[in-house]
């Protein structure tokens, strides 16, 4: 995701300085256009007046931020950083906290829109914090996205996000569901998927993913495990907030039984094959 991102950035000729994980996508990237390659995040934020962060997970967040080389000890006061990761809304309004301490803005900013989105640059924002620092750095945004909402204060651009993906995976679980159903029952699946797009059960993410899973093609562009992790944090927000989320819980596991089968690195519509194998049913195009 944050190659792409980045790349766009420097498309639109922007200097950008460069860090990954993998240091040889940074030297890569550093390449083209005004790209410079930091070593570490701390660099990177020597050289920025807005700071991009696109990583995994909570731990990576804090680590690229506030670690011993984080970003909090190279950044300036009064830069920006917008951490368009998908992390714990209460983790990340520790990390605001201690930016701001430091003179640095911070904005909650996940995204959406998958790998294709990132490489197409119609990434969507949902984005948490001072909205009059959020507009300051719009501008950049607009390199990567095509949908910009502002969400309100600290962590709102989260929780937008964690909400969408609980009913993106309730309804992925479904349609594993009614199609290991349907196929057992000895029922065409494309029939069945042309009877769900022409009905009240039409779902954007079904007519996205379903082809992938007739075609047996589980080729990631959101994988299982991060999905997985996604619903762990959805859960999490539920408890800190009271808010039973019962069928999210059992996606949740489900999912875990995906993991577990080793499906973690796949796409998250691969979750179908755990169903399918208690099943002994493959949902598969029928030999015409």
């Amino acid at each position: 995701m944050g190659y792409p991102m980045a790349r766009h950035l420097l498309e639109a000729g922007h200097e950008v300085a460069l860090w990954s994980h993998t240091p040889a996508k940074a030297r890569q990237l550093a390449q083209t256009g005004k790209g410079v390659f930091c070593a570490t995040p701390r660099q990177a934020g020597e050289r920025a007046e807005c700071i991009f962060l696109c990583v995994g997970d909570t731990k990576m967040s804090e680590a690229a931020l506030t670690g011993p080389e984080g970003v909090i000890h190279g950044a300036q006061p009064g830069a920006v950083v917008a951490d368009a990761s998908t992390i714990s809304p209460r983790a990340s309004r520790g990390i605001g906290a201690a930016l701001a301490e430091k003179g640095i803005h911070f904005l909650d900013a996940p995204c959406t829109g998958s790998r294709p989105g990132a490489e197409a640059g119609t990434l969507t924002f949902m984005v948490g914090g001072d909205r009059q620092v959020f507009e300051r750095v719009r501008p950049y945004f607009e390199c990567m996205g095509q949908q910009l909402y502002y969400c309100g204060g600290p962590g709102f651009g989260l929780h937008a996000k964690l909400t969408q993906n609980l009913i993106l995976s309730n309804i992925m679980q479904a349609f594993n569901e009614g199609l290991v159903l349907s196929t057992k029952a000895g029922l065409d699946p494309e029939l069945m998927l042309e009877i769900l797009n022409n009905s009240a059960a039409r779902s954007g993410l079904i007519a996205y993913k379903a082809p992938f899973v007739l075609d047996r093609d589980f080729a990631t562009n959101f994988s299982l495990k991060w999905m997985y992790k996604d619903i762990s944090l959805i859960l999490e927000s539920g408890n800190e907030l009271g808010v039973p989320l019962p069928l999210t819980s059992l996606t949740h596991q489900m999912f875990q039984a995906g993991i577990s089968k080793g499906l973690g690195e796949k796409d998250f519509c691969a979750s179908i094959q755990v169903l399918e194998d208690l099943s002994g049913v493959e949902v598969g195009r029928f030999q015409k």
